[in-house]
């Protein structure tokens, strides 16, 4: 059985993996900085407290442990010039890894952090997660890295704002939408077979839509009325001028409408097994 410190199993992303590692036998241990709140989600797993920028309590958490798993992200509201848990934080990781018996770091990375450079797109976010893929490499520990396309949970938790899908800009590129339960089932296959072994591994779902081809199935099989509104994004890049998190909203639409996402999950599905989920019986089973 491998031990696993989780590291953001409170996020939207994080919960569906760590259950879906628990049902297949892994032993985990959770890193949060509030404990309390973490017991809540998860009541009979331990959690350790501890903070991805405070090397000394990664050290404590990660001792015992062979393999962490990162489910780090950019804060919307955040600048580039303060610590961020996908710079800072990583580098953090790999030298309390190096300290420890830690040898593998499980990393949820991005496919779309490849539109930085398209287009004549920068963007210091995209540029964190390339340089975290960067560092993870070069640490000399085993690794497995997950590229994921657009989560389908992006929809209901993130583009619904009360009984609107609210879309930005014109979807110009299909994204393979992924549930994170079917994801979840996909990274523990990967920890029983990564040995010592490297992985990586394009995560995509079984259909490919737009945005608005998404909204439209969301509306369609949502069991409360639901409606999409869409915006010019010219706003949004007006407003982000002075406000950080309509910034990080402008870019990330931006990327996301823009970025020519094609299917590269072939290697995946036949190593890690294929995605089940619909989007449409994803939109179906949710509960407002």
């Amino acid at each position: 059985m491998q031990k696993i410190l989780f590291i953001g199993a409170s996020g939207m992303l994080g919960k569906p993996v760590a259950l879906e590692l628990l049902r297949a036998g892994f032993k985990l241990t959770l890193l949060a900085r509030d404990v309390e709140k973490m017991q809540k989600l998860f009541p009979n797993i331990p959690v350790m407290k501890g903070d991805v920028l405070d090397s000394a309590s990664l050290e404590a958490a990660m001792a015992g442990q062979e393999v962490v798993y990162l489910n780090l992200s950019v804060a919307q509201s955040s600048k580039k010039s303060e610590p961020q848990p996908e710079r800072e934080g990583v580098n953090n990781i790999i030298e309390a890894a190096k300290k420890t018996s830690v040898k593998r770091i499980v990393y949820l990375s991005s496919l779309i952090k490849n539109y930085e450079g398209m287009n004549g797109f920068k963007w210091w976010a995209f540029q964190i997660k390339h340089a975290a893929v960067n560092a993870i490499k070069k640490s000399g520990l085993n690794y497995s890295i997950f590229y994921p396309s657009t989560f389908m949970e992006c929809l209901d938790k993130q583009m619904l704002q009360g009984t609107r899908i609210m879309l930005a800009g014109k979807s110009e590129a299909p994204m393979w939408f992924i549930a994170a339960k079917d994801f979840g089932i996909q990274v523990a296959w990967a920890m029983k077979k990564a040995g010592d072994s490297n992985q990586e591994y394009v995560i995509q779902g079984l259909e490919p839509f737009t945005a608005e081809e998404a909204a439209k199935v969301f509306t369609e099989n949502a069991k409360s009325k639901i409606k999409s509104m869409k915006a010019p994004l010219a706003p949004l890049k007006y407003v982000g001028i002075f406000n950080q998190r309509m910034n990080y909203a402008y870019h990330i639409c931006e990327a996301l409408n823009k970025y020519p996402e094609k299917f590269e999950s072939e290697n995946t599905w036949n190593d890690l097994g294929k995605p089940s989920t619909t989007l449409a019986e994803y939109v179906a089973s949710l509960k407002f």
